[in-house]
This record gives C-alpha cells, sequence and structure tokens, in this order.
C-alpha cells in the first residue's frame, strides 16, 4: 500500500461534508473529435472555482485545537490563496496569506471575501514564499505547502475517490501538472484502486517543470516563460514528497503550446459554454494533441479550475 493512500481516505472523511462532489460530464464535442468516449470532472465547479479548496480544507482540519488557534500561514498568488482562506473561515482558524507585489487585482479581491490577513511582500512568488515561510517558523504558526505536504495530497487524492464512483472503469485520466499534489493524489488512488488505469501529466512547455524534473531523475531548477497556465507554472521545491509520486506513478507527459492551450479554453467556452483557466485549457488541449493514441478509450480530464483573469480571458477569446 502506498503511504500516502491511508491520508486520502482520512481526508476523504474529514472534508466530505466541507466540499463538493464536482460533476463528471460527459463530453460529446471531445468525444466526437479524439474517438475516445470523453468525460470531465469538473473542479471549476467546486467551491471557490478550484480542486485547492479540496487540500486547503484537509489540511486545516487535521491541525489540533492548539495549532488551529495559533493560525496558519501561507503564500500563493491564487487558487491556493483562496482555498485556505476558506477553510480557515470554515473552522474559525486564523490565517495570514502572503502576496508578492503585482498580483492580478481580481485575485486579490476574491481572497479579500475572506477573514484572512493578507501581507504583500516585494519579490517574486518563490522569494515571497520563503519569506513566508520564515514568517510562519519565527511566529511558531503553520505553514500550508500548496503541494509539498501529505494532507493537501491527501485532499486532492478524494477527486480519484469520486471519479472512481462515478465512472468504475477509465482507461486514462488527465491531469495537469505543477507541483504535483494534484496528479499524485489522484495516482495514488487510482493506481490502488484501478491498476490498468494510466495517468497523463499535462504541462505547458513555458513551465514544464516536473516533466524537466522526471527526465532528469531528480528535482531540477528549470526555466519559465510566460503562460496561460499560471496555476500550474513554477519550479518545484527540493525535497517534495511529490516528485517520487510522478516519478513512480505518472505513466506519461504531454507538453502543450501557448497557442493549443488558447484553443483549449475558447474550445471550452464554444462547445460547453464553461469558462476555464489555463491549468485546465492544458489537460483538455493534452488529449487533442494526441487523440490518435486514445481512441476508442474511456477518458477522464480533470477540469482542475475557472479561475482565469476577465482581462486574459478577453484577450484568449478575441485571438
Amino acid at each position: 500500500m502506498h503511504p500516502l493512500l491511508p491520508e486520502i481516505l482520512s481526508a476523504e472523511e474529514r472534508i466530505r461534508a466541507h466540499v463538493l462532489q464536482t460533476p463528471l460530464i460527459h463530453s460529446m464535442p471531445l468525444s466526437a473529435q479524439t474517438g475516445a468516449d470523453v468525460y470531465l470532472k469538473m473542479e471549476s465547479e467546486q467551491h471557490t472555482n478550484s480542486f485547492k479548496a479540496r487540500g486547503a480544507m484537509n489540511k486545516v482540519l487535521s491541525l489540533t485545537g492548539e495549532e488551529s488557534s495559533r493560525g496558519v500561514v501561507t503564500s500563493s498568488t491564487g487558487n491556493h490563496a483562496q482555498g485556505v482562506a476558506r477553510a480557515c473561515m470554515t473552522t474559525g482558524c486564523p490565517g495570514t496569506i502572503f502576496l508578492p507585489n503585482g498580483v492580478d487585482p481580481s485575485k486579490i479581491e476574491a481572497i479579500k471575501q475572506y477573514p484572512v490577513d493578507l501581507v504583500f511582500h516585494d519579490g517574486n512568488p518563490l522569494e515571497t514564499e520563503l519569506h513566508a515561510q520564515q514568517q510562519a517558523a519565527a511566529q511558531g504558526r503553520i505553514w500550508i505547502s500548496p503541494y509539498n505536504d501529505p494532507q493537501i495530497i491527501g485532499g486532492q487524492g478524494t477527486i480519484g475517490i469520486e471519479l472512481s464512483q462515478q465512472l468504475p472503469s477509465i482507461d486514462d485520466v488527465f491531469v495537469t501538472v505543477g507541483g504535483g499534489g494534484l496528479i499524485g493524489g489522484i495516482a495514488v488512488y487510482l493506481k490502488a484502486h484501478s491498476p490498468d488505469t494510466r495517468i497523463i501529466g499535462c504541462q505547458p512547455d513555458q513551465s514544464a517543470a516536473m516533466y524537466h524534473c522526471i527526465r532528469a531523475g531528480r528535482i531540477v531548477s528549470t526555466e519559465h516563460g510566460e503562460t496561460l497556465s499560471d496555476g500550474s507554472a513554477g519550479d518545484v521545491e527540493p525535497g517534495s514528497i511529490t516528485f517520487p509520486v510522478c516519478r513512480d506513478l505518472v505513466d506519461d507527459y504531454i507538453l502543450v503550446s501557448e497557442e493549443e492551450i488558447g484553443e483549449a479554453i475558447r474550445f471550452m467556452v464554444h462547445a460547453h459554454h464553461k469558462i476555464v483557466e489555463g491549468a485546465a485549457g492544458v489537460a483538455v488541449t493534452s488529449l487533442l494533441q494526441r487523440k490518435e493514441e486514445f481512441r476508442g478509450r474511456t477518458v477522464a480530464i480533470v477540469i482542475c479550475g475557472a479561475n482565469i483573469a476577465a482581462t486574459t480571458l478577453r484577450t484568449v477569446l478575441a485571438s
């Protein structure tokens, strides 16, 4: 048994009352285009419009009363911050979120809906995260990593439980990869319950850290360009527990271009009348890029979130 599997099962019991079982919808347009039987796992319909609500809720609910009273600290420019903020609101746990200066104003407004403290820091996202970790340690508060944490991975893995209940026989699951918490949790559960199901990691070629780490056989620093998939961008932190999970359980990786991600966002608007963020577009377009390989197979795509800035969406729809 994988050591993270019990954490996923515990998370299912812990968070079930606080998260939604998101819909699994059959995509007739994608099925017609690919010759596969394609289903969309709509985590974009989750609380905070992102799967991140699961892991954050599991982490905060797993704290002791004494830990919770001291409060939690995190650093994020988007979905993880909202997930932690909602978990703090739900549980009454004090929370502080560090943000780098220059974050999209719409993301700041979204986090401000919740009763947490926002602290802005001069530095890029990584520098801000390191500063926030130092502050958490100095204040004796719990640091919540976006992905490098067993409870975070456990919470995200509850998506695997739902998938197996909603679609008992799945040949392939497409999941966008950032730090690896989402695909790691899903892979641990599905490989235990459906070993033949293939897990396909999807990344933008402009920011494909996990792919390059797997190729190198170790965690390495990589070059990053601007990407519509801002929710998955960035390096994998040294020592991350997600690396061995992705190395051992993810069957294949697909890298996609910015043009392909934009096409997928437009496709979801026009074909399904759904707004999705760039990271979700990555998984959709990964199937389209290699559709011949998946003809005749039953495929699930995790639509990981819907938090795309209005200005970005306008630009993508206009192109």
